[in-house]
């Protein structure tokens, strides 16, 4: 996993309109990029709606937020529709984005081990610096994690 002071990952993926995103567009600004599980489950929902809720307190401190899970653009544009999320999702649907920040790994449940993400968040600078990692995400209080 990627550490505070690491150059974060030049990624590209698609969001949920279909359009393309990099991190070069985020070049000169602040970004919060938050990996999580599976849209329209309970944490992924909350910690969503947290953000969604606080987010006008990350605009004026100078922050834009991606969300990114292996979720199809289809099912993006659903779940941002359904809880009327101001910041756009990464289908990253071949986990190419989850395994370059390193949280796309092994998890367990019920018994069961699989590979899936491991839910954390990333602080970028205007450099492409990250400055803050996140790796035990309280998905109701997320937004208070960060500011």
């Amino acid at each position: 996993m990627l550490k505070v002071g690491d150059k974060a990952p030049a990624f590209k993926g698609i969001i949920e309109t279909g359009d393309a995103v990099s991190l070069a567009d985020y070049k000169g600004k602040k970004l919060v990029i938050y990996f999580y599980p599976k849209d329209g489950t309970p944490g992924c929902t909350a910690e969503a709606c947290d953000l969604r809720d606080n987010y006008t307190s990350f605009v004026k401190q100078g922050y834009a937020i991606l969300g990114v899970s292996p979720d199809s653009v289809k099912s993006h544009m659903n779940f941002k529709k359904k809880h009327d999320l101001p910041f756009s999702l990464i289908a990253d649907e071949d986990h190419s984005i989850a395994e370059a920040f390193g949280v796309w790994g092994e998890k367990s449940m019920y018994g069961k081990t699989y590979m899936g993400i491991i839910r954390t968040t990333f602080v970028i600078d205007e450099k492409g610096k990250i400055i803050t990692v996140i790796e035990k995400v309280n998905t109701k209080e997320h937004s208070a994690q960060l500011l």
